[in-house]
């Protein structure tokens, strides 16, 4: 069983936007850091956003600064990736992960023990 299920990915013009949503199954993530990757053909997964097992820390990519935004839902079970001003470059698949303590590591995939399946995001020109 996978433990986290992500959704919300499609397709979508340059400038528009998506929300992305991971949802736990069959167990709670509510003390775990939860973060966003993606990976597009041929590169490697890069790290996109973290929030703490509170929600009250969060961390962003450089390159999504500004545009996208981590949340956790009420029960804590949730993680939502809003992104906005979508750009070509942020086509990838995008991927959820939890980890039960990132440090200063939470830009590095291996910190993570549980992750979805990944959901596809394509921005068109």
């Amino acid at each position: 069983q996978v433990p986290l299920v992500e959704s919300g990915g499609g397709l979508v013009q340059a400038g528009g936007s998506l929300r992305l949503s991971c949802a736990a199954s069959g167990r709670t993530f509510s003390g775990y850091a939860m973060g966003w990757f993606r990976q597009a053909p041929g590169k490697e997964r890069e790290f996109v956003a973290v929030v703490s097992w509170s929600g009250g820390n969060t961390n962003y990519a450089d390159s999504v600064k500004g545009r996208f935004t981590i949340s956790r839902g009420y029960a804590n079970n949730t993680v939502y990736l809003q992104m906005n001003s979508l750009k070509p470059d942020d086509t990838a698949v995008y991927y959820c992960a939890a980890a039960a303590y990132t440090g200063s590591w939470y830009t590095n995939p291996r910190t993570y023990k549980y992750w979805g399946q990944g959901t596809q995001v394509t921005v068109s020109s």
